[in-house]
């Protein structure tokens, strides 16, 4: 195949196809006397894996994965994969994780005016050092006025809520910075529980895509010499 075969066979423009070749994505092309490249079906297949590999795992680690393969590296491709599982194990359990804290606490929107942290602290029935220690562990984020004096608008207030009822049910720094995340842009709790489907669903859509990028690989693998076959771990235990 030309370049340009190759190339719009995968939507993509011949600069594209030289592009991935220079950049070790594809294996190196043969060239005919004059130095035109020719691509064969095995140049298709790595393209195929690449473009498969996008979706599910991202452009950088798509790009690592291959340029790994290319360099006969398969422990390293295959470590990037399981790494890129792993990542998306680590999502669901953060999203499972919300879902759970979310059914065990009352997220209380604050419409009123900004206050300082005397007076939060008042609200919470916690002392003004336990606010400070909130804000050093990045928790809180209050602005300050022109005499530096702590300032809590709204959502402030709404967030130190939520972390003085996490506190008492246990959670952790570390959790409690995970939730705010999800809950900073947002005073609904059904906004929350309405974001979190989606990113299950993006999550879901994602595996999906890890499962087409491994059977698109695993043709590529194949069709290389030498190469070993995925297909032969189901017989290797």
């Amino acid at each position: 195949m030309r370049p340009i075969d190759l190339a719009r066979t995968h939507g993509l423009s011949t600069q594209a196809v030289r592009n991935y070749e220079d950049a070790g994505l594809l294996p190196p092309a043969a060239r005919t006397a004059s130095g035109y490249r020719r691509y064969s079906e095995r140049h298709a297949l790595a393209l195929d894996a690449f473009l498969a590999l996008v979706p599910g795992h991202g452009h950088p680690a798509a790009r690592a994965i291959m340029v790994a393969v290319n360099a006969d590296r398969l422990d390293d491709a295959l470590d990037l994969i399981d790494r890129s599982h792993a990542a998306l194990v680590s999502a669901r359990g953060i999203v499972d994780a919300v879902e759970t804290t979310l059914r065990d606490i009352t997220v209380q929107s604050w419409d009123g005016a900004p206050v300082s942290i005397g007076p939060l602290a008042h609200q919470l029935g916690l002392q003004p050092a336990t606010l400070r220690r909130w804000e050093r562990d990045g928790l809180l984020q209050p602005f300050r006025d022109h005499q530096s004096h702590r300032i809590y608008v709204a959502g402030d207030v709404r967030d130190a809520h939520l972390i003085g009822q996490l506190r008492r049910a246990g959670h952790s720094i570390a959790d409690i910075r995970l939730l705010l995340d999800e809950l900073r842009d947002t005073r609904d709790p059904a906004q929350v529980t309405r974001a979190l489907a989606d990113r299950r669903q993006a999550l879901n859509a994602r595996s999906r895509a890890m499962l087409v990028a491994a059977a698109a690989l695993n043709r590529y693998l194949a069709a290389r010499p030498g190469q070993y076959d995925l297909s032969c771990a189901a017989t290797a235990t």
